[in-house]
């Protein structure tokens, strides 16, 4: 939920009339940006660009006052200790201890700290308890503890630098310039990434506050001068009505980082923009800010924009044809990064007439903290990608019903409200499996109660959506009503769990409830306290079937400096709100995730589903997100894509957007067509705001109801190929809907396009339409693979960079499937994802233009509990070739295996289909069906479906009857030719 968007009860109603009218009719300029800074409305950041600007202007990176004190180089088994030293002026120098560690699958991690700061030599300003220290522990909250040990690796000293390889064969290498300090990673003779190759570089260090003395009026002396440095925001800075005491005086720290023959860079999750990123220094389609990553509650966010929204993950992939390499600034604090390209001519010859080679230089600036990054050397974004994940974690294996649909608003106004809901999805047989409450279930606005007028009996709800396996998502957000005898605020207080403010008093801010103050999910006992809540005994009128929604965890506060906390707030361990902002959602959301993991002794631990807007690099491990409050419009439909593809891209793919806009009452077309998008995102939930119309599928009527339904059973009928693709994800990293880059990382020309994604590894490729009265679609097709029409089999020739027009009308979702991949479906409609659990499979073989060969996977498990992390699993791979289908097991075998192949025994393949099927096997009219444990050999029917003008031949073995979890083979007919003809 938005802030702004909330009617307050005090209002006159003349007055609400008039907010509404405005709301309705102009909602695409509501974003105050006066709310929010600019890079120039901010300290740090406008000091640093300047720094960039006068460097620039010299053109002269070597005065760069950083050199690293060759005599204090120091190297053992894969990690560099050294001391840089920063000239500051008058022969006095500042020390900045610096770290690197040479680190698996070619990372490596560099560290620079503050040595006064480290040990706690400097002196605090008004009275303030913050720690003294550059804030050292994200790295607790982002990072998993895997691939941090550093590898072997060959060191050489030189007199001017320092040059380190390692990995397979020596293949990476870094070249650390001792004077100006800069390092160069190299893969083989390629240079990759450049740190402070332009100068940039700037740690603030501490220094004592020297105030001005009082000018005596009537002194005839001269002004002293002015100081070099602009001080106007070292020490406070103002905004909004707001002061930032900053006890510490200036801390920031920034670095240019540049990726040499690399012209696009992705990732830097969340902004509401372009895929591939663009430039920041202004001209012509070019931003005039930096990204700005600040976690903030953004009213009606603008698009195409570099403006902050709800979370931050400063990660960077940077992309050219079949390489890829990436880095990951470690840092909490509010960063901003600006984007800058520049071409040479590698042959000078040319005279600058050729293409020439694409640089993208990137300056980082955080607030605060250490400057601590990684560098990932690729070689391509599937290993990126899992270097990210190892680092950080994968994402968490969620239970199946979280991939399914979920039915929300802002409110169901009661206990039978929703039971009405549900009961209509059923009369209009359209799935579902959650439906959501959002603020308004509370008693008074008070988390962990309900309206005792209108949910009076919540217990009853759950119960009825248990039936049909349903679940119920409820809001809790960080925020607690400040209010006397309220039992959660009340322990908030006793037990000293809350926030601080400056003077390190319980913090009191105002937000849904009206004052509030807010848990320290930093502190472990408030995390502990945390869990106590969730119990059933203390949570009544919840049970096993209910969830949560941690919303405005950015954190939001209504009166406060950019409508979140004061920086100069203290948390846990005295570390300042500044130091740790962009972490302080994962905090929660985490916290939560572990609380229901323990709601009740003794009862099987359930995969916990937590649906958080805050987020930050290592948020993947416990939880989903969403865009946040979009708008119902087409342009916000567009936009939705290139969002959730770059959550895939910076590590976070449970990712999803609002179906049919948040605000504002969408058209019949917007909301249907924007259903068959949705059903192609991770997360996959219907929402609206309290102003808003229904919306519910079954509102809208014929043939609009229809359509929507149907995009809902694609999307229950492809379980478990979504299913498969969150177990990649939760394995080896990759995104689960893909850009064009990551599926074709050769292709140049489909490196920016961000309108179409692929669905995990099973070659299903959408292109949902996104313009009001769309009649046709152009997909791009990178390969020379045929693609064939998902619902009618119309074959689209595969050539190299060729766009491919077609039509659709308003039920036609673009959707192909690219030759040579098996996916898995269930075809049979049901209720819910719960109910579908034991229907057996149909497996679609799309084979490749000679007709020959195939290949994909599935996995299965429960869909609830943690028994497959003991081997309770189905994990096959499909592969055809020379004329059979094979099935065989790639899975891991653990304690709970055998039991769990027992309980999956009677689930079958009741239906193979195979696409561009071969000629010869037109007359053949049967298989042969072998199967592990199984003597002898049975024939199974096949049916052929001749081609047609334009559409391809097809088989279907109705009912092999094979058992999903065993080894099998199918042999089909010998196909003496390599297929019908393709080309259109």
């Amino acid at each position: 939920m938005a802030r702004s968007s909330r009617r307050s009860p005090t209002w006159p109603l003349s007055l609400l009339s008039i907010v509404l009218l405005l709301f309705f009719v102009s909602p695409a300029v509501m974003v105050k940006h006066h709310d929010f800074k600019r890079c120039d409305q901010s300290g740090f950041c406008k000091r640093n660009r300047a720094l960039a600007d006068n460097v620039l202007e010299r053109g002269s990176p070597e005065s760069s006052p950083y050199q690293v004190d060759s005599a204090s180089i120091k190297y053992k088994d894969g990690q560099l200790d050294a001391s840089i030293v920063k000239n500051i002026g008058g022969g006095n120098q500042v020390k900045l201890p610096l770290t690197i560690t040479f680190l698996d699958r070619g990372n490596v991690r560099v560290t620079i700290d503050e040595d006064k700061r480290r040990k706690g030599q400097i002196e605090l300003r008004h009275g303030s308890v913050a720690r003294k220290e550059r804030y050292n522990e994200v790295g607790a909250w982002a990072l998993t503890g895997a691939g941090l040990q550093a590898q072997k690796a060959a060191y050489m000293k030189r007199k001017e630098y320092t040059e380190v390889t390692w990995g397979p064969e020596g293949q990476y290498k870094a070249v650390i310039q001792h004077s100006p300090f800069g390092v160069e990673f190299w893969t083989g003779e390629e240079k990759q990434v450049v740190f402070n190759g332009r100068g940039f570089l700037n740690v603030e260090h501490w220094r004592s506050k020297v105030d001005k003395p009082q000018r005596d009026e009537n002194s005839t002396e001269p002004e002293p001068p002015e100081p070099v440095e602009d001080e106007s925001t070292w020490w406070e800075e103002s905004f909004g009505g707001n002061t930032d005491s900053k006890p510490k005086g200036p801390e920031s720290v920034a670095l240019d980082i540049s990726f040499t023959g690399y012209g696009h860079v992705f990732g830097l999750a969340e902004h509401a923009g372009p895929l591939s990123l663009k430039e920041t220094r202004g001209g012509e389609g070019n931003y005039d800010q930096p990204y700005r990553m600040y976690n903030s509650d953004i009213f009606e966010y603008e698009l195409d924009s570099p403006m902050t929204l709800y979370g931050s993950i400063p990660f960077m992939q940077a992309h050219k044809k079949d390489s890829t390499v990436g880095v990951f600034w470690l840092n909490a604090a509010e960063t901003w990064v600006d984007i800058t390209k520049s071409k040479h001519d590698t042959n000078p010859l040319t005279l600058g007439l050729t293409g020439g080679i694409v640089d993208t230089h990137t300056h980082w600036i955080s607030e605060s903290g250490l400057l601590d990054v990684f560098v990932m050397l690729g070689p391509n974004p599937k290993e990126l990608s899992k270097s990210y994940g190892k680092l950080t974690g994968y994402t968490a294996m969620p239970a199946t019903f979280a991939i399914a649909y979920h039915q929300c608003r802002w409110n169901y106004v009661s206990d039978e409200d929703v039971k009405d809901v549900d009961r209509k999805f059923d009369k209009f047989n359209i799935p579902y499996d959650v439906i959501w409450l959002d603020i308004e279930y509370t008693n008074d606005k008070q988390y962990f109660t309900w309206d005792p007028l209108n949910f009076p009996d919540p217990i009853s709800m759950e119960k009825q959506l248990e039936e049909t396996d349903r679940k119920l998502v409820v809001i809790i957000d960080p925020h607690i009503k400040n209010k006397e005898g309220y039992h959660v605020v009340d322990e908030l207080k006793s037990k000293n769990l809350a926030v601080k403010n400056k003077d390190n008093n319980i913090f009191e801010g105002w937000c849904w409830p009206g004052s509030s103050h807010w848990i320290d999910a930093f502190n472990p006992a408030a995390r502990a306290w945390w869990k106590s809540l969730f119990s059933y005994d203390r949570f009544k009128g919840t049970q096993s079937n209910v969830w949560l929604w941690n919303d405005m965890n950015e954190p939001s506060v209504f009166n406060g400096p950019e409508i979140t906390m004061p920086r100069d707030n203290i948390h846990h361990g005295n570390w300042e709100h500044r130091d740790v902002h962009n972490l302080n959602g994962m905090t929660f959301h985490n916290a939560t995730y572990h609380a229901l993991l323990e709601r009740k002794k003794g009862e099987t631990p359930r995969r916990p589903f937590v649906l958080t807007r805050s987020f930050y690099a290592g948020s993947q491990r416990s939880a989903a997100m969403w865009t946040g409050d979009n708008q119902a419009n087409w342009e916000h439909l567009a936009a939705s894509i290139p969002m959730i593809l770059n959550q895939g891209v910076s590590g976070f793919p449970f990712a999803g957007a609002d179906v049919g806009g948040f605000f504002g009452n969408p058209s019949k077309e917007l909301q249907t067509r924007w259903y068959q998008a949705g059903a192609f995102y991770p997360f996959m939930r219907g929402h609206a705001h309290i102003d808003t119309r229904r919306r519910e599928p079954y509102m809208l009527g014929e043939p609009y109801t229809s359509i929507m339904t149907k995009a809902l059973r694609l999307r229950y009928s492809l379980l478990p190929a979504w299913y498969t693709a969150f177990h990649e994800a939760s394995t080896e990293g990759y995104p689960i809907v893909r850009s064009q880059y990551f599926v074709h990382p050769g292709d140049e020309k489909g490196f920016a396009v961000d309108d179409q994604m692929y669905l995990g590894s099973t070659g299903l490729l959408v292109k949902p339409v996104t313009n009001e009265g769309g009649e046709s679609v152009d997909v791009y097709v990178a390969d020379e693979e045929n693609y064939y029409d998902y619902f009618d089999f119309t074959i689209y020739s595969g050539k190299p960079q060729r766009t491919h027009t077609i039509s659709t009308p308003l039920d036609k979702l673009p959707l192909l499937m690219q030759g040579g991949h098996i996916f898995p479906r269930k075809d049979r409609p049901r209720k819910s994802s719960g109910l579908m659990k034991w229907d057996p499979y149909t497996l679609v073989i799309v084979l490749d233009k000679k007709g020959e060969k195939a290949e994909g996977t599935l996995y299965a498990d429960d869909g609830e509990t943690f028994d497959y992390q003991l081997g309770a699993y189905i994990h096959r791979k499909f592969l055809f070739a020379d004329g059979k289908l094979i099935s065989t097991d790639i899975g891991t075998k653990g304690s709970k295996t055998i039991n769990y192949l027992k309980t999956m025994k009677d689930v079958r393949v009741e239906k193979i289909i195979v696409v561009n099927a071969p000629a010869a096997w037109s007359s053949a009219g049967e298989v042969a069906v072998t199967e592990d444990g199984v003597k002898g050999t049975r024939n199974v029917e096949m049916i052929y479906h001749a081609a047609t003008a334009g559409k391809a031949a097809r088989a279907v073995v109705r009912d092999p009857a094979t058992a999903i979890g065993v080894d099998w083979t199918i042999s089909f007919p010998e196909a003496s030719q390599s297929g019908v003809k393709t080309e259109l």
